[in-house]
């Protein structure tokens, strides 16, 4: 897909998702019987703040079992703001790395006792990577492992490299994968044929949970603030879709 299908979508608001008939129909999953503790949960991240977009509400039940845990970051996220003279490429591949380890403190985990490996790969240019990628995640996983990634079909070219890269180490090591959509929520319409609508579960989410994930995403500043003529990064209305209280997975 191209990356043409965010930068011209107005944006779909939760009013017009909660008229889908599809993701009505989701099958309702919890954590426990998706990430039984004991389970590895390996969950790879384009870019810092992918992760909490993603499954910021999940991570929340892993505080206490860190050890179960493994966070790759591809990028450092340093192409959120092309052109920028406040938010330079040096200054964001400091800044986001910080507004992570902030993140997932906001969700009570320690980032310390985790698992968390940072490729520093170029933002933008991870189809370039999909060998690596697949490579580091065939060596990473363990039978028995969930691995979880941005859906394969985000329309953004780094979100569906690491989607592809998942799906084909998966394969090969014979564990469950787990695709989430993120900027799917904007573009996409209720019902898009697009979207894999039979392998979609909605995985549900306490108040607390969504508590936690929502402080965990404000720890993201640099993707909030206005930058001269140009809109947040984070506009409400994809907020206001992954801010539900489930967080939508493809199995």
């Amino acid at each position: 897909m191209s990356e043409n299908l965010i930068e011209e979508s107005p944006g779909t608001p939760w009013s017009a998702w909660q008229q889908s008939a599809h993701l009505a129909r989701a099958t309702w999953l919890d954590a426990h019987q998706l990430c039984p503790p004991g389970r590895r949960l390996v969950l790879i991240a384009p870019h810092p703040d992918d992760e909490i977009l993603m499954a910021g509400g999940l991570l929340a039940g892993f505080r206490g079992r860190e050890e179960d845990l493994v966070l790759v970051s591809a990028t450092d996220g340093e192409g959120s703001h092309p052109g920028s003279s406040h938010w330079t490429e040096h200054r964001l591949r400091r800044q986001r790395p910080q507004e992570s380890r902030l993140a997932l403190q906001q969700l009570n985990l320690d980032p310390g006792r985790l698992d968390w490996r940072r490729l520093n790969l170029k933002d933008g240019q991870l189809p370039r990577e999909e060998a690596f990628l697949v490579s580091h995640l065939t060596q990473l996983l363990r039978p028995d492992d969930l691995l979880m990634a941005t859906w394969r079909g985000d329309g953004h070219c780094d979100h569906e490299a690491v989607g592809r890269a998942a799906a084909q180490a998966a394969l090969a090591r014979k564990v469950q994968l787990a695709e989430v959509p993120v900027w799917a929520w904007h573009w996409a319409q209720p019902d898009d044929p697009r979207l894999p609508w039979p392998r979609a579960h909605r995985l549900q989410l306490d108040e607390a949970q969504v508590g936690r994930k929502r402080k965990a995403i404000a720890a993201h500043a640099s993707q909030f603030e206005p930058d001269g003529c140009n809109p947040p990064v984070l506009l409400p209305d994809l907020l206001d879709c992954l801010l539900q209280p489930f967080e939508l997975v493809f199995l």
